[in-house]
């Protein structure tokens, strides 16, 4: 190939390599991660994606439905869980959360480099210079100088342009295993395709060199009862319960899925269509608004153009399906804090693996089903019919570990009902556990104080070569 060069060829090429060495090189051939790089060009897009800013309320869920710390016992989800908030909060919030603890070098910490994959273009950018095994390597604290941008432009559109991509290769793996590649599906499964990136449930898969590769488990399909048979089969778990040591599984956001079931998606109502409608701005032309949201908030726009309804209809309408799936959603977390301390008492009363293997898989099964109604996001508006169907068999699955249980702990001798302790508070719960929250917090300030200057520093020294 050298040899057909022509000198002219050589010239042009040595320009270009001083050009590059004076005023900086691009990202990634494929990826320019600085959302801020479009403000211009694409400056309606730019704007109202800058306006998800205004979501900034934070919600404690923890505080809100204390039963929470009791079911995530051992897991970091125990320490800290918040509502979602915007995409402009993704980096931010995961830096701040106690989940991903306070990590002083690459070899320190809780988490994987995983963790970040959903939260910045910075990941497709990592992955295109590292490869997937190089950008996975490592702890979470391997990413924080280099992840820094939130979610924005270059996850859903190729470099420049306004046409969709799959900006994760894992996530297009994914796609590949439902039949339907990107490249071959249509434009209004496409915008549903990239929001399946990161709105789905996902595992972290775990092998000799790495603490975890995200992968979506849908190899046998993508319903709740499919996937959890696809855990099952290869004994996965993601933590070991700290009260009734039940291999557990945590559900994450599976939003692709359930809308899938639901009313919209069986109609080919994309996510876009609701949450990223089509808008007017001033001058009256009509742009996708990138301020994804509540579809009630641009109601005319999302809704009224297909709903005949009138919004307080629509409004109330859902209102009720929320208050459906929430009253299951209560009375199975009710059963399950008690059929942990019931189990933690059969262990304690002697119990062996053999006797608590049929129990504690009753509890694993109802727990996930019931994580997998409640983690998908919007559940009530997108599928409350199939929400009410998973939470009702998890209440089914954890009234049958406590009848198990309760045969269990009379044999052995145990006086019921089982006393609980008082778990009617975050701080009273994660203190019936032992939890050291004071120790938390101050770990987490320090880092927050010392460590993520230190990141913000080495990302703009390197952003500045762009």
């Amino acid at each position: 190939m050298v040899k057909n060069l022509t000198k002219k060829t050589f010239v042009v090429s040595a320009l270009v390599a001083a050009s590059l060495m004076t005023s900086g090189v691009m990202a990634s051939d494929k990826t320019e991660p600085r959302n801020e790089v479009y403000k211009d060009k694409f400056a309606k897009q730019y704007n109202s994606w800058h306006e998800t800013a205004e979501s900034e309320e934070v919600v404690d869920m923890l505080e809100e439905v204390p039963s929470l710390v009791v079911l995530w016992a051992g897991y970091g989800f125990a320490k800290d869980y918040n509502a979602p908030r915007g995409h402009m909060y993704a980096v931010t919030d995961v830096r701040n959360t106690l989940r991903t603890g306070a990590p002083k070098s690459d070899e320190d910490g809780p988490m994987p480099m995983a963790c970040w994959s959903c939260k910045s273009p910075d990941v497709p950018r990592m992955i295109e210079e590292q490869g997937e095994d190089g950008y996975f390597k490592g702890t979470w604290h391997k990413g924080g100088a280099e992840i820094v941008n939130t979610i924005g432009c270059s996850d859903c559109h190729e470099k420049g342009s306004s046409k969709l991509r799959m900006s994760r290769p894992y996530a297009d793996r994914a796609m590949n295993t439902l039949g339907t590649p990107f490249d071959k599906a249509s434009k209004k499964d496409k915008q549903s395709m990239v929001c399946g990136q990161c709105h789905v449930e996902y595992y972290f898969e775990k092998t000799k060199d790495h603490k975890g590769f995200v992968k979506f488990p849908w190899d046998m399909g993508t319903t709740v009862e499919q996937m959890e048979v696809y855990y099952d089969s290869i004994e996965f778990t993601d933590w070991t319960h700290a009260l009734s040591k039940t291999p557990m599984l945590k559900a994450q956001h599976p939003g692709y899925e359930t809308w899938q079931l639901g009313v919209h998606g069986k109609n080919n109502v994309t996510c876009t269509d609701c949450h990223m409608p089509k808008v007017k701005n001033a001058e009256g032309r009509k742009f996708t608004d990138h301020k994804v949201g509540n579809p009630f908030d641009r109601f005319e726009e999302a809704c009224g153009s297909c709903h005949t309804q009138s919004k307080e209809f629509m409004v109330n309408l859902t209102e009720e399906r929320k208050v459906k799936v929430n009253d299951l959603k209560a009375r199975a977390e009710a059963q399950l804090v008690r059929a942990h301390f019931e189990a933690k008492a059969a262990w304690d009363a002697g119990a062996s693996e053999a006797e608590m293997k049929p129990i504690l898989m009753d509890i694993r099964h109802s727990q996930w089903r019931w994580d997998y109604a409640t983690a998908s996001h919007g559940v009530a508006a997108h599928a409350a019919d199939e929400a009410l169907r998973i939470l009702g068999t998890a209440v089914d699955k954890a009234g049958d570990a406590r009848i198990k249980l309760a045969q269990l702990l009379a044999v052995k001798g145990v006086k019921q009902p089982i006393a609980i302790p008082d778990v009617s508070t975050k701080a009273k719960a994660q203190a019936a556990l032992g939890m050291d929250m004071k120790k938390m917090n101050a770990d987490k300030e320090e880092f927050k104080k010392t460590v993520l200057p230190k990141w913000d520093a080495e990302a703009k020294q390197r952003e500045a070569t762009y």
